[in-house]
């Protein structure tokens, strides 16, 4: 006659087929779950914290903060202000390449380039009109856009010579998002462009800069008008 088996073999068994049953079902239902669509803040180009959502920092909280284009420790935004001898509001506030949080004065990492050399003349070719004859009115010139550039590298480089100031401004910007401190330059005519984070602006001295139209968080551009 066969000897029964030891009941602790059976148990044993048993507990070992539950073990692999629960991993094969933790496996098929984790496998069904869906993974987040979106990346971290830190991973995304561009600036990720705005000015108005500056303001509602914590007072303590720490961030990278850079002076003269310089990175000179971590520091409150107040504080980082204060070195600057800015407002909190005149920094640029968002995520460097690294992911951290970062506070710079506009543009402090990017000044504006030397103005380009090219002569305008030179380049937008005149309005042709045809003479009138006897008894017809004039007819009008045509419409024309001016000449918008973008500094690149070390350069400046055409970009069209009749394009109107809010298809330079698309042409340019459109989808392009900066971090802080940071600055793309273009140009419209005699106009100096500039991107910094959350703005398109514009100046008639390469010098002051006043804000053209405003850019939302996902890095569009409004019409400019």
């Amino acid at each position: 006659m066969a000897t029964p088996p030891d009941n602790r073999i059976i148990i044993a068994i048993g507990a070992g087929l539950a073990v692999v049953a629960a991993v094969v079902l933790a496996l098929i239902f984790g496998a069904g779950r869906e993974q987040p669509t979106e990346a971290p803040p830190a991973s995304k180009g561009g600036l990720t914290v705005d000015l108005a959502e500056a303001q509602s920092l914590e007072p303590t909280r720490e961030l990278r903060c850079f002076v003269n284009g310089q990175f000179v420790g971590m520091a409150t935004l107040t504080d980082c202000a204060q070195r600057n001898g800015l407002a909190t509001d005149a920094l640029d506030v968002g995520f460097d390449a690294s992911g951290s949080l970062t506070a710079a004065p506009t543009a402090s990492l990017a000044p504006p380039p030397a103005l380009p050399t090219t002569d305008l003349a030179e380049v937008v070719p005149p309005v042709v009109t045809e003479q009138p004859t006897t008894g017809q009115p004039a007819p009008q010139p045509a419409a024309t856009g001016g000449f918008c550039q973008r500094y690149t590298g070390s350069e400046w480089r055409s970009v069209s010579n009749s394009m109107s100031l809010n298809a330079c401004v698309q042409a340019l910007y459109a989808g392009t998002c900066v971090r802080p401190g940071d600055a793309q330059y273009g140009r419209w005519n005699d106009l100096t462009l500039r991107l910094v984070p959350g703005r398109v602006e514009q100046s008639n001295d390469n010098s002051r800069f006043r804000t053209l139209v405003e850019q939302n968080r996902s890095c569009g551009i409004p019409e400019v008008g």
